[in-house]
Formats: structure tokens, C-alpha cells, sequence
């Protein structure tokens, strides 16, 4: 069987499949160069709580635990909420999750120094949209921008702080049966 590794295309998909059947996945990758250093970057990600700040859609999370959260979002005028669980984490490298409940999606979001002051975020999401809306905005490419636009937001949230994080949080998570 073919393994993938966190980070390679298909993660999220594979490790849903090997859960719960195959699914149809859509996988959006996108990447941002932040003018922060790798710890500040990585430390602000984990700062889940101030995500509404530069997510559009995304109304409220709530860390419930060290590796769980809940989330509320907005899609075309419906509100939505669900669980995650933070599968993989590692300080100025990845932080990956999987929905628990609600919308099917997983992901990881990687921290590559480029230089001492210069980070490139990349976002990979495997998302299953739900529903007409969902499917619709996913096959235009709205599901795209949206992440585009995260990714933008967060470069300009970040670094109009002067490189000042709200906070953080370095501990590991390790990857089940890693």
C-alpha cells in the first residue's frame, strides 16, 4: 500500500480513506512569503482564536483542548459549526488537522525559512464540499480565492504587527502511530 506523508499531495484524502471510504476530494494549495521570521509565523498559526481576524467566513474558534477545536464559520449565508482535531504539530514546521464533524476536510499548513526574516506559509487543504453551494464555489474556483485571500490576509495581519505574535503555543503533537 502506498503511504503518503504529511505535506505530500493526497495526505488528507489518504488518511480519510484509510478511516472512514474513499472520498472525492478537492486539494487547494496556496503560499504566502511573510516578512517574520519562521517562529514568529509558525507561533501566530497557532493562535487559533484570532483566525476570524483574517479568515473570511470564519466567525468564532474555540481551543477546547490541546489538540481539538470548534469552529464556526459562514457559507453563503448559512452558519456552520464542527470539530477538528490537530493531528501533527511541530514548532516552526507544520501544524496538520482533519475535521471531526461537520464539512470533510483536512490539511497542514507548512513553515519554510527563506531567510532570517522571511518565511513562505503553504496551505494545503483537501476539502469535500457539502452541498449545491459548496460544490458550486469549489468547481468556479471561489474555494481558491477564499484560500488566496486567507493566505493574504494573514501575511498583512502578521506583519503589520511589526512581527509581534499574539501568542503561542510550541508543544508537539506527534502523528498517530508515528
Amino acid at each position: 500500500m502506498h503511504r503518503f506523508g504529511i505535506g505530500s499531495p493526497g495526505y488528507a484524502q489518504q488518511a480519510h480513506t484509510q478511516l472512514e471510504g474513499p472520498l472525492f476530494m478537492s486539494t487547494i494549495t496556496e503560499s504566502v512569503d511573510v516578512t517574520v521570521d519562521v517562529s514568529t509565523a509558525y507561533n501566530q498559526w497557532t493562535q487559533f482564536e484570532t483566525f476570524p481576524e483574517f479568515m473570511d467566513g470564519v466567525d468564532e474558534i474555540r481551543q477546547l483542548d490541546e489538540t481539538r477545536t470548534h469552529w464556526t464559520i459562514s457559507v453563503a449565508g448559512a452558519t456552520r459549526e464542527f470539530d477538528a482535531t490537530i493531528t501533527e504539530q511541530h514548532p516552526d514546521e507544520r501544524v496538520a488537522w482533519r475535521s471531526d464533524s461537520g464539512p470533510t476536510h483536512a490539511g497542514v499548513i507548512t513553515f519554510h525559512r527563506l531567510d532570517n526574516a522571511t518565511t513562505r506559509v503553504t496551505a494545503q487543504l483537501d476539502i469535500d464540499p457539502e452541498g449545491f453551494v459548496e460544490n458550486v464555489a469549489d468547481k468556479t474556483g471561489i474555494l481558491d480565492r477564499r484560500i488566496k485571500g486567507d493566505m493574504q490576509r494573514f501575511k498583512d495581519f502578521i506583519e503589520h504587527r511589526e512581527g509581534r505574535e499574539t501568542g503561542s503555543w510550541r508543544g508537539d503533537v506527534q502523528r498517530p502511530g508515528g
